[in-house]
């Protein structure tokens, strides 16, 4: 297909996705009262209306303004809502609820903002290779993964508001799944190909996931699942947890001056454990992967007498096989689809580790996209040659100071399109809010 007729579909294309995309963060609002708009789950972030007002402002500022080189309207909004916060020296937002627009005033600017997002869409030239950010729907896959990456981040800002200031949808977690031993899992040594080699007309990648960067990953082994809750139930009940001999300075530091006694999402009732979902707390499921900050992982596998991996060695481990080949995905070359992870949206909650046996890589190693992002002990830094996002220059170089890990993988709520094997993500190493997993390996 090629012309006109290849430039159709792609519009078409882009359209549906960026309706899915929306349609998605649409929903999670859906679920929270009018009351706690204003709230700020997390005192690091912004309040939630900040988030009601962002997808659109980030939309008409990369696409309308910037690519589409359209006439401005409504400049202080998009001046207001254009950017996210990630402190990582203690200081924290002190805006009031009435420095913030009403919802309604909001919601109006995010209508007209679509509407004139859609317009550029249908009137952008796809195919002129003269414009760079527009080839091929180059800003619209921007837009399209930024709003779905939020997805997932204001997914977890809701959890952590009251279950009173939210609608309680019957979720159906999965308590029970097989019955799994913990085991190592030898992996032989074997070269790993990080990152993107295709340009940017053949496959869309972020910024830090260009240029390809290959390493030999020496022979190792790997826990065949994710830590469980149950686990690390072991570590908190044996004190450990307490002792400041398996933290790091930093950690320990953070654990004591924010009085943290157990992992961010349980909660604990006299002598049992529960479980925070996103709608619902429930006994402590201890069979699921236990989602906990880097300090703790980092905490936990020194007790364990183990290591976190690098990021090279969870690829190698997801992706590489017996033979010395690369898949695209931890089963094989197939697309992702329901019965390989739990991922995509498919549920709200974690489920038991090795839930999907047939989403394990060719190793033998399950779990390895969904169900939590994974740890790494890799430190957030760019492949060689890297250069920044034209239209986004922050959006990674912003995390190049040595104070972010890379985390592998993906979420219950994590898009299907950004499973690709190339995909980074990046977390503070003391921010309890995110679903972070792990898993241990010796070297």
């Amino acid at each position: 297909m090629s012309g006109p007729s290849h430039e159709s579909a792609l519009k078409r294309n882009f359209q549906t996705r960026l309706v899915e995309a929306r349609a998605r963060t649409d929903e999670l609002f859906s679920y929270l009262h009018a009351d706690g708009l204003y709230d700020r789950p997390i005192p690091e972030r912004h309040r939630n209306i900040f988030y009601l007002g962002h997808f659109e402002a980030f939309d008409y500022n990369l696409v309308y303004r910037s690519a589409c080189e359209r006439e401005p309207f409504d400049e202080s909004f998009a001046r207001m809502f254009a950017f996210g916060m990630d402190p990582v020296d203690g200081k924290l937002p002190t805006d009031q609820p009435a420095d913030w627009p009403t919802v309604d005033e909001v919601r109006k600017y995010n209508r007209k903002v679509r509407e004139s997002v859609d317009a550029c869409l249908q009137e952008s030239p796809l195919l002129d290779r003269d414009r760079p950010t527009l080839r091929n729907g180059y800003i619209f896959n921007i837009a399209i993964e930024h709003r779905l990456m939020h997805a997932e981040t204001f997914a977890y800002l809701l959890h952590q508001m009251p279950l009173e200031k939210k609608d309680r949808v019957k979720t159906c977690p999965v308590t029970e799944g097989p019955s799994v031993t913990p085991k190592m899992v030898e992996i032989p040594a074997g070269s790993v190909t990080l990152g993107l080699e295709a340009s940017p007309d053949e496959a869309f990648g972020w910024d830090n996931e260009r240029n390809l960067r290959r390493v030999e990953v020496p022979r190792f082994a790997l826990s065949a699942h994710n830590v469980t809750n149950g686990k690390f139930l072991e570590f908190v009940r044996s004190r450990a947890y307490d002792e400041q001999r398996y933290w790091s300075e930093e950690g320990w530091e953070w654990k004591t001056s924010q009085g943290i006694s157990h992992p961010g999402f349980w909660v604990r009732k006299g002598d049992e454990w529960y479980c925070r979902l996103l709608f619902d707390e429930v006994p402590l499921p201890t069979d699921w992967p236990v989602y906990v900050t880097y300090a703790e992982a980092d905490a936990y596998v020194r007790w364990a007498g183990k290591d976190l991996p690098t990021e090279a060695q969870l690829h190698r481990a997801a992706y590489g096989t017996p033979e010395g080949g690369e898949r695209a995905y931890p089963w094989g070359d197939e697309p992702p689809e329901v019965a390989r992870g739990n991922f995509d949206f498919g549920r709200w909650d974690p489920t038991p580790v090795g839930y999907y046996p047939s989403g394990q890589s060719a190793f033998g190693i399950h779990d390895l996209l969904g169900n939590g992002w994974e740890w790494t002990r890799t430190v957030f830094e760019p492949f060689d040659g890297f250069d920044p996002f034209p239209p986004y220059p922050g959006y990674s170089a912003n995390f190049f100071d040595g104070k972010h890990y890379v985390v592998k993988g993906g979420t219950a709520r994590t898009a299907a399109c950004m499973l690709r094997r190339s995909f980074r993500n990046w977390f503070q190493p003391h921010y309890p809010y995110v679903y972070v997993a792990f898993r241990l390996v010796e070297n």
